[in-house]
Order: C-alpha cells, then structure tokens, then sequence
C-alpha cells in the first residue's frame, strides 16, 4: 500500500523537531535489517536519510554518488555490504549514537 505524501510529511517534520524519534527510526531501520526484513529496513533508512541529511550530503560525505544511494536504498536496490555499513557507519556518527549487535536469548 503506498504512503500518502501527507504521512511522509509529517514523518519528515517529526524527524526534523524531534531528535530522540530520529534516534529510534534510525534505529528501527537498523534492526529491521538485521532481522532480515531488507525492503522494510531500506524504506525506513530512505525516509531518514531524505529527512535528516539528504541523499546530496550524505554522498558527499561518504564519497558515493547521490545517485547511487538513491537507487541503492529503493525497492529494487540491492547494497553491497561495504556501501551499506559505510552509510551505516556515517549515520550514526552524524546522529551521535554507537549501536552493537546484541545476541538476545528466546
């Protein structure tokens, strides 16, 4: 089902107001990956990067084309692992957290 532009709005007002939801969506999109779910956690990271740096400037910053991140975080982007732990590894710096992958017991 497609998002409404309204809801994309609001998402991206959010994100620029509120810093500790910024934190949690980048986060969310971080352990939807790694839970394997990769189209999910590619959309959730395209809003958060549209919302917060911008394609532009984070592809100045890691040195990879605006283009590429584009198509690499779209719905038929497939990312290598270097580019993705580079935009990973840049998203965190830039938003102040340290993640760690955690084995949790069930």
């Amino acid at each position: 089902m497609p998002v409404t532009k309204s809801f994309k709005d609001l998402v991206h007002r959010r994100l620029a107001q509120d810093p500790a939801f910024a934190e949690e969506l980048l986060l969310e999109g971080l352990n939807t990956l790694l839970t394997g779910d990769v189209d999910t956690g590619k959309a959730i990271l395209r809003d958060y990067i549209k919302a917060t740096i911008g394609f532009e400037k984070l592809g100045e910053a890691i040195d990879t084309p605006a283009k590429s991140l584009i198509r690499m975080f779209g719905p038929l982007g497939n990312p290598q692992a270097r580019n993705l732990f580079g935009v990973i590894g840049y998203l965190q710096k830039r938003a102040g957290v340290e993640l760690h992958v955690a084995a949790v017991s069930q």
